[in-house]
């Protein structure tokens, strides 16, 4: 008998002397849009399920060990989620789409609608994300950053430019992984958009380590990552990617947006750039980030209207940053800047910056 077949052999007769554990699927999605989660530790004492948006429910223990519990109906959308285990975050074990994140990774489910969202795959053309490398001589770190292509691309033909910006602790996958924003993108082109190319950078401009060791969250570094990463964008990331896709130059034709620490970023680099980005989306952001606006824009005047087709800034009632947000506003007008100022229902999660990102980007006509 050959020895392969020998081993083949001897790995069925151990697993069968093993006892076999029960199964565990989760989470399920039920027809009604409830959500079953369940979680295998026969040890613990009480076992939780935080899902995105403030919802915490208790799991009950069955006779093997394994905790459940089914979630009241659920809104469509697609929820991060986390167990706590006698207090101790943990991820889920069996599903493996995971919502990733430098400082929290968790994982995640969709609640499909009853009409697809725009962040839901469907069959439609589909454009292509491009990974792509670098060495950041700004952050002392080898780095990454990734290009959407529209469906149809042809790389000779000039397209329009989004740079597109993470919040604090997400990667430069973020956008993509958690926001489907490709998906977004082509939703919009399908129904007619303009087709565009969209760059979404790793948005520190102090280091990777830096921010798993703490020190960009300390003393001033806030304002000095934001500063570092104007310059990575602007001297490192656009042009790196400028040698390989042709982009539009008109400032009409490129657009900045961004979410949290990336929507600070994107007031920083959008309204000191105003001669290269028409179009500025700021959602949920942290004007705090980048210091006092008056040191941070010093020459933003009332002439800079006529460069700005659009700045579009947004955050929910529920949203911690939400007096941030008016506060700069206020700011603004005091330096007569036009802009479009919305508070919508929902707090500082990826449920709100999905339909933020759809809205904006509704309104960007290149």
């Amino acid at each position: 008998m050959p020895k392969s077949v020998q081993l083949l052999l001897l790995s069925a007769l151990i697993l069968n002397a093993q006892p076999q554990r029960q199964q565990v699927l989760s989470p399920t999605v039920n027809p009604d849009k409830t959500v079953t989660f369940k979680f295998r530790a026969p040890n613990a004492q009480k076992v939780e399920v935080s899902i995105e948006g403030g919802k915490r429910f208790p799991l009950t223990k069955d006779d093997k060990g394994i905790w459940a519990t089914t979630t009241p109906t659920l809104e469509p959308d697609l929820y991060g989620y986390t167990f706590q285990v006698d207090g101790v975050g943990a991820i889920d074990p069996v599903n493996g789409d995971m919502k990733s994140n430098a400082l929290n990774p968790s994982n995640m489910v969709l609640v499909p609608g009853d009409k697809p969202q725009p962040w839901e795959f469907t069959d439609i053309p589909h454009g292509t994300v491009h990974h792509h490398f670098y060495n950041s001589k700004v952050a002392n770190e080898n780095r990454d950053f990734f290009v959407y292509t529209p469906p149809g691309y042809q790389p000779g033909k000039r397209y329009p430019l989004l740079v597109l910006l993470h919040g604090y602790s997400d990667l430069a996958d973020g956008w993509t992984t958690v926001g489907k924003a490709h998906l977004i993108f082509d939703q919009l082109i399908t129904s007619g958009k303009k087709p565009f190319i969209a760059v979404m950078p790793l948005g520190y401009g102090m280091s990777v380590k830096d921010l798993k060791l703490g020190s960009v969250a300390t003393g001033g570094n806030f304002q000095k990552n934001t500063q570092g990463f104007e310059q990575a964008l602007m001297t490192e990331v656009l042009p790196a990617v400028e040698k390989q896709y042709k982009l539009s130059t008109k400032p009409n034709e490129r657009a900045i947006a961004g979410l949290s620490m990336g929507g600070a970023e994107t007031l920083y680099v959008g309204l000191r750039h105003t001669d290269k980005f028409a179009w500025i989306g700021a959602m949920s952001s942290a004007p705090m980030l980048f210091g006092k606006p008056e040191e941070a824009f010093p020459n933003l005047s009332e002439k800079d209207n006529a460069k700005l087709k659009l700045l579009w800034i947004a955050c929910g009632k529920s949203d911690g940053l939400l007096k941030a947000n008016q506060t700069f506003v206020e700011w603004l007008k005091t330096k007569n800047i036009t802009n479009k100022y919305i508070e919508t229902e929902g707090a500082h999660t990826w449920l709100v910056w999905r339909r933020y990102l759809t809205d904006f980007m509704t309104q960007v006509q290149w």
